[in-house]
């Protein structure tokens, strides 16, 4: 824009004031813009203002009484977009930029008090952003999805999460965690340049509606990966489970030996801090049920480190066949919840043998969770699913920002 340029510093807010007059020129390069001639109309009556990036520590703002242009050929009246204006309003580019960079370290809440903005405006410009760069991601190379559910807030409100497994990128996110949710991810593949017909392999946890909503939305030519997290998260939660049936009925010397063993026995004992070591050495001693589905759990570990798939299936056959016999033989009720994890394993056994196949796992969307949910707890949430989805595409959406009209 060619302006002419007034500089003033408030005697009593300290605040930088620019205040911005076009001249001739400006009409000669919105003609050229138009590809006809373009005129003054008038002037918007209400002088605009936008934040501008501080001048040695004090606010800065930019001030005009925006022009607005007539079109010669067609007669349609506009409002002049100035050069400095960003893509929410009420800041230039350069504010903006500073804020996204802001962002992808610190809270909204936190920037919006170190800029003295308020948050909603900053969503507000989060919002503007992603909404002009996620559009331009191109899907095409997607060939690998893992999808997962990230927890919104409680009383079960979920947000599926689609990822690019390869590319390392959160894709697409949706609120619910049924079959649905893959109808809608297809369609916004087709949007980015991707095909369904492409995916050739997907990693899911054992969730009937994810199960149908790949077999419905995908085809045949995708193969289903239970992912290995998910087939040890099920086993963890078979041990505290264990755990939590022995102390009801544990009596004397056994309910002193189960007192804090909580976090004992969900760690691997390499992560043991040295008082745990010292419990957990001693629990070894012992003939405690939670202790055995403990070891059951760290044997499933390590089949997972075999290589070879046969072995490994013959391995997987073995600990759901020992599971059942060391739950028949003791104590059927204390190990029900282990015993559920090895039929899980066996129904489901060759998409859980499709890990070996190329090695998949939803380990990016499992750090991609404890991220979200440390950011959550600093921000006191994110109030609305739109804002956690916008976050997320903002932080591993590998999106080009900023952004430009």
């Amino acid at each position: 824009m060619h302006r002419r340029t007034a500089l003033r510093v408030g005697e009593l807010d300290g605040v930088v004031r620019l205040w911005v007059e076009e001249t001739e020129g400006l009409w000669s390069g919105e003609s050229v813009g138009a590809g006809q001639a373009v005129t003054c109309y008038d002037h918007v009556a209400e002088e605009l203002v936008w934040r501008h990036l501080d001048v040695f520590e004090h606010r800065c703002e930019i001030r005009c009484h925006l022009p607005r242009g007539q079109r010669t050929t067609d007669g349609k009246i506009y409002r002049v977009t100035p050069p400095w204006e960003g893509l929410a309003k009420h800041f230039t580019q350069g504010f903006e930029a500073m804020v996204l960079l802001l962002l992808r370290q610190m809270p909204v809440a936190a920037v919006a008090r170190h800029v003295g903005e308020t948050d909603t405006r900053l969503w507000r410009l989060l919002h503007a952003h992603v909404a002009a760069a996620w559009p331009k991601v191109d899907w095409s190379g997607v060939v690998c999805v893992g999808c997962d559910e990230l927890s919104v807030r409680k009383g079960h409100h979920y947000v599926s999460v689609f990822c690019d497994l390869i590319g390392k990128r959160v894709l697409f996110a949706t609120p619910g965690k049924d079959a649905a949710t893959w109808t809608a991810f297809v369609e916004a593949l087709g949007a980015h340049n991707g095909h369904p017909r492409a995916i050739t392999e997907v990693s899911i946890d054992m969730s009937p509606a994810y199960i149908a909503g790949v077999r419905e939305n995908l085809g045949e030519q995708a193969v289903i990966v239970f992912d290995k997290f998910h087939v040890i998260m099920h086993a963890n939660f078979g041990v505290d489970e264990t755990r939590r049936a022995e102390c009801a009925q544990a009596e004397g010397t056994a309910r002193e030996q189960l007192k804090q063993t909580r976090w004992i026995l969900l760690k691997n004992p390499e992560n043991h801090t040295a008082k745990q070591a010292e419990r957990y050495a001693g629990l070894l001693k012992s003939n405690l049920a939670s202790v055995k589905a403990h070891q059951m759990r760290l044997i499933l570990q390590k089949i997972y480190e075999i290589a070879d798939a046969t072995l490994a299936r013959r391995k997987l056959r073995a600990w759901c066949r020992w599971v059942r016999w060391v739950a028949g033989k003791s104590a059927p009720a204390l190990f029900a919840a282990m015993v559920k994890t090895a039929k899980m394993i066996e129904r489901h056994l060759e998409g859980v043998m499709a890990h070996w196949l190329n090695g998949t796992t939803n380990a990016f969307l499992e750090g991609l969770n404890s991220v979200f949910s440390a950011v959550k707890r600093k921000a006191r949430d994110f109030r609305s699913t739109k804002n956690l989805i916008t976050m997320l595409y903002f932080t591993a959406g590998r999106l080009d920002l900023p952004a430009t009209h």
